[in-house]
């Protein structure tokens, strides 16, 4: 049998935040992620020029949040621990409360739950840029956020993974467990095939 695909077990692009997915590498360009340089649990900055060459995954959450933050946060230790060892793998919490969230904050967060890891970034800065990082470069939203602007909050249960070449691949509910057992196989696929 012939396949369309010369890579069945690739992942799709995501260009436009309605996430059509796109099964083959689109010959134009290919929507990327925007540079960026935030604020570490550490107080050192970090941003976009980190992630290039290594997957990651990105969500939004907030410190003070009670509802699906801590979930979440529980579900990405999931993914933490599959790869704690591997520098090629960062995962990255930016807050959607960033004149909450100072470093200190975010590190006493991350102490309640991770083991630490140095591949696990907690983001803070300016609102306005996280929130239209957010909405511009990751699609964070279910409502396509184009129209909305930095007074209107921010909250999503998404997980969004990004290739080496800061290209979305993946979008799960953070939310569920059985998708950080999805994450982990897609972020597997993509060591292998990218």
């Amino acid at each position: 049998m012939i396949s369309c695909y010369e890579n069945k077990e690739a992942l799709p692009f995501y260009n436009s935040p309605d996430f059509t997915p796109i099964f083959e590498e689109p010959k134009s360009e290919t929507h990327i992620i925007k540079e960026f340089v935030f604020t570490n649990q550490n107080e050192e900055d970090f941003g976009s020029m980190d992630l290039v060459g290594k997957i990651h995954v990105a969500n939004f959450m907030f410190t003070s949040c009670t509802n699906i933050c801590p979930v979440m946060t529980t579900n990405m230790t999931k993914i933490e621990n599959e790869f704690e060892n591997d520098e090629g793998v960062q995962l990255v919490s930016f807050t959607v409360t960033p004149w909450i969230d100072s470093p200190e904050l975010l590190k006493r967060y991350k102490k309640e739950f991770t083991q630490n890891s140095s591949n696990w970034n907690f983001l803070t800065g300016d609102k306005k840029k996280i929130y239209k990082l957010a909405r511009e470069s990751y699609f964070a939203e279910e409502e396509i956020g184009f129209t909305k602007d930095s007074s209107d909050f921010l909250h999503t249960e998404h997980f969004l993974l990004v290739d080496k070449k800061l290209r979305i691949r993946g979008i799960y509910n953070g939310t569920l467990k059985l998708e950080m057992m999805q994450i982990i196989e897609d972020i597997k696929t993509l060591k292998k095939f990218n």
